[in-house]
């Protein structure tokens, strides 16, 4: 009987779950491979929406949970609890003794998996590198690139960046994004099948969602952090003028998000915003469904740029958080203006013809990175190729 492979995935937010599930499942059902799931940071957070209860009631096993997240939701914050990261996760890894170490994106948190397992010589693998923004993600994810060993990216740009960047090719993979294979299966429904005010709570008025509704999710942007609440007062103006049935996601704990949650509070109790609900999280199958029958998705996430090329779902992309990032046709990009947020959406609601793209795969990529997991030579060295 063979030994398996030890396979350490670290999860630290909610987003980074939806990322990975089909590859954790695809871990787990493989007969040599063994899944070492760790969860970390702010997806053990009630405050933005505990998405360990999510991994525990899909049925994933968890093999160590580290509680790193510094109050505080600034710069400083961020820093420390980085540092806290990289300290607790050394112990993780010196306990469970993975063969390989996989980390997701480009949130701070994730620099704290890629620097632990780096010093402790244990082989790195990093989905999602490659692709560049233009904040302070793109500096942790080309960093976390060059600590890496094996890199699983979402596109064919993102694989030419990476070998630029003076990786292996031999060690560079274009997987697609393993949150498509989500979508793919998403895709094949055909209407709403939940009741989000039923089955996820939230606060706010309770719209009828029958005629159409909009979703928001806006994040704030790490480098212009001190203008985070000044940018979501702009979105929340246009949702008040449009005037349509909103379904609006909390933020990331990223520097600004006080900002943003004040933000939002504070309008909250100045205007009624009576077709406005506001939600925590939502399960990662769910969340697609619901963009996947709605008019368009507000805001900043990469969601919109990703799984809704996919699915074709509209999107009104605001601000300078996707940068650069391969797209489909389904954005309109527009500024931190409340007048051309209100005429982008005008223009879907009026005439739109849904364009969907497989720029960042096709639905199969949990499969693919599992094998690779399986096959790939243990190293920790690079072999320069520059």
């Amino acid at each position: 009987m063979s030994i398996k492979r030890k396979i350490a995935v670290v999860i630290t937010a909610r987003p980074s779950y939806s990322r990975v599930k089909t590859v954790l499942s695809a871990i787990n059902s493989h007969p040599e491979l063994e899944l070492q799931l760790i969860v970390a940071a702010s997806a053990l957070l009630d405050r933005y929406g505990s998405a360990v209860n999510y991994i525990v009631n899909d049925g994933f096993e968890i093999a160590a949970k580290v509680f790193n997240v510094l109050e505080g939701e600034n710069l400083t914050a961020a820093a420390k609890t980085t540092g806290i990261g990289i300290l607790e996760l050394s112990t993780v890894f010196d306990n469970l003794k993975p063969d390989i170490v996989v980390t997701v994106a480009d949130r701070f948190e994730t620099m704290a998996t890629a620097i632990a397992a780096s010093y402790m010589n244990i082989p790195l693998a990093h989905i999602q590198g490659g692709e560049v923004t233009g904040n302070i993600d793109e500096k942790v994810r080309h960093s976390i690139t060059k600590l890496a060993d094996y890199h699983f990216v979402a596109s064919e740009n993102a694989k030419q960046r990476v070998i630029q960047l003076g990786e292996n090719p031999e060690m560079v993979f274009n997987t697609g994004c393993p949150s498509i294979d989500i979508a793919e299966q998403v895709s094949k429904k055909n209407q709403l099948t939940f009741n989000p005010y039923e089955k996820y709570g939230g606060v706010g008025s309770l719209p009828d969602l029958e005629n159409g509704y909009i979703v928001v999710m806006q994040h704030p942007v790490t480098n212009e952090y001190q203008d985070s609440r000044k940018h979501i007062e702009s979105t929340l103006r246009a949702i008040q003028q449009i005037n349509k049935p909103t379904l609006w996601f909390w933020p990331n704990v990223d520097a600004g998000a006080d900002g943003t949650s004040t933000g939002i509070r504070s309008f909250r109790e100045k205007y009624k915003l009576e077709n406005v609900h506001f939600f925590k999280n939502m399960e990662g199958e769910d969340f697609l469904n619901l963009l996947d029958n709605s008019i368009c998705l507000i805001g900043n996430s990469s969601v919109g740029i990703r799984e809704c090329a996919y699915l074709g779902v509209p999107v009104v992309n605001i601000g300078s958080r996707q940068n650069r990032r391969d797209r489909g046709e389904n954005v309109i990009d527009v500024t931190y203006d409340e007048n051309e947020i209100v005429s982008a959406v005008n223009s879907i609601s009026n005439s739109y013809n849904r364009k969907k793209s497989d720029v960042y795969g096709g639905g199969n990529a949990g499969e693919t990175i599992a094998k690779l997991l399986k096959d790939l030579p243990l190293q920790f060295h690079k072999t320069i190729t520059y």
